[in-house]
């Protein structure tokens, strides 16, 4: 709604009582709210295609099976395009396959910038996670040698297909040199694993073997062969008097004072910035790199704190889910989104991972997920009165 607000052209009074600021006349009577006309049109096709893509996810995706095809789907992207992100840094080719772009020493796979691949890659190794998790097994009473024979099972059993795509995946995460790519994966993981530990006390064995194994397999030994000790070396390198984002994150925070309830437009920051930064911004920032203030930017406190209601409710549910419901395809569609929204939501505030289509896209798939994870179409929801779960549970 407000995306469309900002393209259509209003009485000047209306302009003035909603955006005292604006000042983008569109004709001698009516006046936009946004500063980019062309740019905010282009922004609510994408807003409305991303609306969309999550009706229909809410709409098809109504059962266990479907769950699982989606979840397996991301994972075999995200392999996929792991592995040909790995390929291009190993093999040493100069120009990208498919971009014909220069290639460093970071891989990006298919994408231009390499902490949206990063970024990409934590979502698909978000379902991947939940699938594993959906097949944990839920048994206490486990010896130590059914201890070491499920961390087997685990790596090397009929899960090891996954085990091999995720590892995949980690290597390919590593090797972007994304700093808060792989900062926000692993904290993510860590945060949603210690959550379900501690509220879900039935699989919390299988739970634990899960992020040992994760942590073992792919963070000691496979991370380490393929080069984590630059990921490190970049992150002890950050500071703030190298870092630019800092100095754009406080000149555009003086746009939001001047456009607070409706903001620039959808898409307008290249435009309006500008006239914003100071001398000592050199470089043209198209994006402000942190996508909590470019929404607030271009969609104003209105704007942002709709799509902050969301997915606050999304991250609301899928806590839920996590906690008080038995099926476990749909808890690990839910430790799945859970994993997703936070690694989002961290990677958000120094980047702006949301600008890129397949990762938004992804994204607003996890959002759908959560809500079913609870709210499905084939079985009735959690009954907390009765402490049970209803059929289809």
């Amino acid at each position: 709604m407000f995306a469309s607000l900002q393209v259509i052209p209003l009485p000047e009074f209306m302009v003035n009582l909603l955006s005292p600021k604006a000042h983008f006349p569109s004709d001698s009577q009516y006046m936009y709210l946004s500063s980019d006309i062309g740019q905010s049109k282009v922004s609510l096709l994408k807003s409305f295609a991303y609306f969309c893509l999550f009706l229909c996810s809410l709409i098809l995706i109504n059962n266990e099976k479907r769950v699982k095809q989606v979840l397996t789907l991301m994972l075999i992207v995200g392999s996929l395009q792991g592995l040909y992100g790995i390929l291009e840094i190993l093999l040493g080719t100069e120009f990208s396959l498919i971009f014909n772009l220069p290639i460093a020493e970071s891989a990006t796979g298919s994408f231009v910038y390499r902490n949206h691949f990063a970024n990409f890659i934590m979502l698909c190794l978000s379902a991947g996670t939940g699938l594993i998790l959906a097949s944990i097994n839920n048994n206490q009473s486990m010896s130590g040698r059914d201890w070491t024979r499920a961390i087997v099972s685990s790596l090397l059993g009929n899960k090891a297909l996954i085990r091999i795509c995720l590892a995949i995946m980690v290597i390919a995460l590593v090797m972007s040199r994304s700093r808060m790519g792989n900062s926000a994966f692993f904290i993510a993981l860590t945060l949603v694993s210690i959550y379900a530990l501690v509220v879900d006390r039935k699989r919390s064995k299988g739970l634990s073997i899960l992020v040992v194994s994760m942590i073992i397999i792919d963070l000691v030994i496979v991370s380490s062969w393929f080069g984590l000790d630059k990921v490190q070396e970049r992150l002890a390198e950050t500071s703030l008097a190298k870092e630019g984002r800092d100095e754009v994150v406080i000149d555009a925070s003086v746009i939001i004072a001047d456009y607070p309830l409706m903001g620039t437009g959808g898409g307008s920051f290249y435009s309006v910035f500008p006239s914003y930064k100071k001398a000592n911004v050199y470089p043209f920032y198209d994006q402000a790199h942190n996508d909590y203030l470019q929404m607030l930017i271009e969609y104003g406190l209105l704007g942002f704190s709709c799509l902050a209601a969301i997915v606050l409710l999304c991250f609301l549910v899928a806590v839920a889910v996590i906690k008080k419901r038995k099926n476990a395809m749909y808890k690990g569609a839910a430790f799945a989104s859970l994993m997703a929204i936070t690694g989002m939501l961290i990677h958000m505030s120094v980047d702006f991972p949301l600008q890129a289509p397949a990762n938004a896209s992804y994204f607003v798939v996890f959002l759908a997920l959560a809500l079913l994870s609870k709210f499905n179409l084939s079985a009735k929801p959690y009954s907390s009165k009765s402490g049970r779960m209803n059929h289809g549970h």
